[in-house]
């Protein structure tokens, strides 16, 4: 069993200490490091070198943002997942931006929050539904769908894989796709490595951005 490296970054030292407590009961977690600052962080992250860094956004002497950014420029293999209580545009689109592949809110579920643990120790994007949302809703602003379908690629997507695309680019996760469809997830995990190879896509998002510009989600 591989154990995914964990750095958490937040200005309230009771709020890192719940999640240590939460996270310490995955038995492929280990959290490593802690700092309370933007600043602070990259110091840590240069040391320990985690596989994964749960990062809030407003905080003193450097914010979320800055540090993402920086951490980014020094260890670009780095995957950073946003946790803050902000889902503002602004914050969220700054946050992706600055090279986070995960977006959460801190009330989001302790199952949602070791789905994108583990996600992104993968090198796979991690949003929740309603970021998804924001983030589809931007890059329709600035990008005229193709009318083309499916039937355009050298290996067509089948429905199957279309109807379970349209759900990902939801934010469902495989384990809500599986129960929406009444198939078993191992089922749907087959499915989107089809669907990312079809695609040539490196991750769920890169996918449904792709099937965006092929008009296959809309």
């Amino acid at each position: 069993m591989k154990i995914i490296k964990i750095m958490i970054v937040d200005d309230q030292a009771l709020f890192r200490e719940g999640l240590i407590t939460l996270l310490s009961v995955q038995p492929d977690f280990e959290v490593i490091a802690e700092a309370s600052n933007g600043e602070e962080s990259i110091r840590l992250a240069v040391q320990h070198n985690p596989d994964v860094i749960l990062m809030d956004l407003r905080m003193p002497v450097m914010d979320g943002v800055t540090a993402i950014k920086r951490i980014k420029a020094v260890l670009p293999e780095s995957r950073i997942i946003v946790l803050t209580t902000f889902d503002d545009d602004e914050s969220v689109f700054d946050g992706l931006r600055a090279g986070a592949v995960g977006y959460l809110l801190k009330d989001v579920s302790s199952e949602k929050l070791a789905d994108a643990i583990r996600a992104a120790s993968r090198g796979e994007y991690f949003l929740l539904p309603s970021i998804t949302a924001k983030v589809m809703a931007e890059f329709s602003r600035f990008s005229r769908p193709v009318p083309t379908h499916s039937e355009t690629l050298v290996d067509p997507l089948t429905n199957r894989e279309e109807e379970i695309l349209r759900l990902v680019a939801t934010g469902a996760s495989n384990k809500e796709i599986a129960d929406s469809l009444v198939i078993a997830e191992g089922t749907v995990k087959n499915h989107i490595t089809s669907i990312l190879n079809k695609l040539n896509a490196r991750d769920r998002m890169q996918a449904v951005i792709r099937a965006r510009e092929l008009g296959i989600v809309l």
